[in-house]
């Protein structure tokens, strides 16, 4: 799996690019939330919820679906406080689904059930330059977590960034910053 400081960055990079108008900061803190729900499967290790299971780590909590029906029920506790319902409900989804996409990148694991419940399939992308992180916080503290980090930086962080930048130059350019 990408680290969980790596999964907030796809969020906060497209908030970035809708503006605030569109996304405003609580639902930014929305968003962030969701792109690190998915890996609370990891719980199921405690109750002995195999990996490969669909209910296990990297199972149905990280498929497309899951983050359909979230998304769609995290709009529904925004929808007072913004206006652009349908761009609200893609961002959270976005903000959800890339945590599925991110860990197809890594480098191991059993692959991630993007698909689900239509099937139990792993999937892995062709290209995986990201290094996992380990579930365990101890592990990520040692020089692997340096890796890890190094990697994210050079494989999420900075495209993201470069998004976000690209995104909100636009925005300037049509003069609708936030």
């Amino acid at each position: 799996m990408a680290s969980l400081v790596a999964h907030p960055i796809v969020p906060l990079a497209v908030a970035a690019v809708l503006g605030r108008k569109v996304v405003p900061l609580s639902v930014v803190a929305l968003g962030v939330l969701l792109s690190i729900l998915p890996d609370a499967d990891s719980i199921g290790f405690r109750f002995g919820i195999s990996y490969s299971s669909p209910f296990g780590h990297r199972g149905f909590t990280h498929s497309m679906g899951a983050a359909l029906v979230t998304a769609a029920l995290a709009s529904l506790l925004v929808r007072k406080s913004v206006t652009n319902h349908f761009a609200v409900f893609i961002f959270l989804f976005v903000s959800m689904f890339s945590h599925g996409l991110l860990d197809a990148f890594t480098n191991r694991g059993n692959g991630v059930a993007l698909l689900w419940p239509f099937t139990d399939a792993r999937f892995f992308f062709p290209f995986h330059p990201v290094e996992a992180s380990p579930l365990s916080v101890k592990r990520f503290f040692t020089r692997r977590g340096l890796e890890i980090l190094s990697s994210e930086a050079k494989w999420i962080w900075a495209p993201c960034i470069v998004f976000a930048a690209l995104g909100v130059s636009l925005r300037q350019r049509h003069h609708d910053v936030d």
